[in-house]
């Protein structure tokens, strides 16, 4: 068995640390538009030795601020895999917006093209001006989500599943392309999806794409659980972190999986310096650039779901004003990390917390020193298999942590000297098993 290794992914869409990091001198202001700044910043994830480049997604313009997510992510990531050679490419694609055949289709094609390096994020959208660009006046409520996002993933790899070993020939003497009996229709019939299959293409260089997740709740638990090669989770504490990362193994081998099959992986927001008071400047002189994008108080409120006038920004905050965890459209993951840091910092004043900016992920401002010893800390003892990081500024951010802590990783013994692998499911370890 192979040594166990910290799987690196860098968020190609983050807006970092702070909501205006686009207004940065050294940022691009046309990325969210612009596919060759994503194959630049996979060319140079790649050189880094990382795992994957990740690419979110969501399908409304947001009123507010930086447009973020624009480019589609199949057209997205197949730049950026006609750009590198060995980094994994994952996208997100909603289950509730897209059907079953597509994401099959689009996937594979995607593997095709990259040669066996790309994963497919399962999301269920939950964000209403999303629904409303797809046709629904209200979003479906979660546990209606989740239904349906299982029977797509079923689906989707029963279709990847539809050719059987031997069904592609392609024997120019014989004239024979394809063994016909060896392609076989899925038949599926559910609650939400009808689809006959097969696929119209083979399996992949690697058997199937990477099927990756991010929900926190009891449904995404188990959709995880049941399908998901990784996991993409939100934790600010090392100690709940530890809990969550176990209870999702369990999960696993309940559904008579190994737990090792699964990796998890926090989001992160790292700022990097020579030291923690050049890493802090970093940070001060990003700010003093681009100002505070409104209120800080209001976005502060808004980001915890609650109204500002109920706020006095000089007192601690008020805790019963925070909804219940897990609200029909709200992200269980994001929710629950939200009520642990306001309960760890009742402390500090909504003023200061509000200072903080958003921690739906962690942020680390330090070294380099610092912040290796902060991930292998995590990693050792239960609490990651990897992290997905989200930067300050892209490329400058992704740049630093690769000249100053992943050779810190790697002296460690937990990182890669080199890509030993070809394919994505190689990397992660997790061989192609037929469904």
């Amino acid at each position: 068995m192979s040594k166990r290794t910290l799987h690196l992914n860098v968020n190609v869409i983050s807006a970092g640390a702070h909501p205006a990091a686009w207004r940065l001198p050294e940022a691009n202001p046309r990325a969210f538009f612009d596919p060759a700044h994503y194959a630049d910043i996979a060319k140079i994830a790649e050189a880094g030795l990382f795992d994957t480049a990740f690419m979110a997604d969501n399908s409304y313009l947001h009123p507010e601020g930086y447009p973020n997510s624009g480019l589609d992510p199949i057209v997205t990531l197949s730049a950026m895999a006609a750009a590198t050679s060995r980094i994994g490419l994952v996208g997100s694609y909603s289950t509730t917006f897209h059907h079953p055949y597509g994401i099959a289709r689009s996937f594979a094609s995607l593997d095709h093209l990259s040669g066996g390096r790309v994963g497919w994020n399962v999301v269920t959208s939950r964000n209403k001006p999303e629904g409303r660009n797809h046709g629904f006046t209200d979003l479906p409520d979660r546990e209606t989500r989740y239904a349906r996002a299982t029977e797509a993933v079923e689906v989707v790899t029963a279709l990847w599943d539809s050719w059987k070993p031997g069904a592609l020939v392609l024997d120019t003497e014989s004239g024979v392309a394809v063994d016909r009996g060896l392609i076989k229709p899925i038949d599926y019939v559910g609650e939400h999806y009808s689809v006959a299959g097969p696929l119209q293409l083979p399996p992949s260089p690697q058997g199937r794409p990477l099927i990756t997740q991010a929900g926190g709740s009891e449904g995404g638990i188990d959709l995880a659980a049941r399908f998901a090669d990784a996991v993409f989770t939100s934790a600010l504490f090392i100690e709940p972190a530890r809990e969550a990362y176990a209870k999702l193994k369990a999960a696993v081998a309940r559904h008579g999986r190994s737990p090792e099959s699964i990796a998890v992986m926090p989001g992160i927001n790292p700022v990097v310096g020579s030291t923690e008071e050049e890493a802090r400047r970093r940070v001060a002189e990003h700010n003093e650039i681009v100002g505070q994008a409104g209120d800080p108080v209001e976005r502060f409120a808004k980001w915890v779901g609650v109204d500002p006038a109920g706020l006095d920004p000089d007192q601690p905050f008020p805790l019963e004003l925070l909804k219940s965890t897990g609200d029909t459209y709200s992200s269980v993951g994001f929710d629950t990390a939200t009520r642990l840091y306001l309960e760890r910092n009742r402390h500090r004043t909504v003023r200061e917390l509000a200072a903080d900016g958003r921690q739906g992920h962690r942020t680390l401002v330090g070294s380099a020193e610092r912040v290796a010893d902060d991930l292998e800390e995590w990693f050792r003892t239960g609490a990651a298999d990897g992290f997905v990081i989200q930067f300050d500024t892209l490329p400058g951010g992704l740049e630093l942590f690769i000249e100053h802590v992943v050779p810190l990783l790697q002296r460690k013994g937990i990182f890669r000297w080199e890509y030993g692998e070809n394919t994505l499911r190689e990397r992660f370890a997790v061989p192609y098993t037929r469904g």
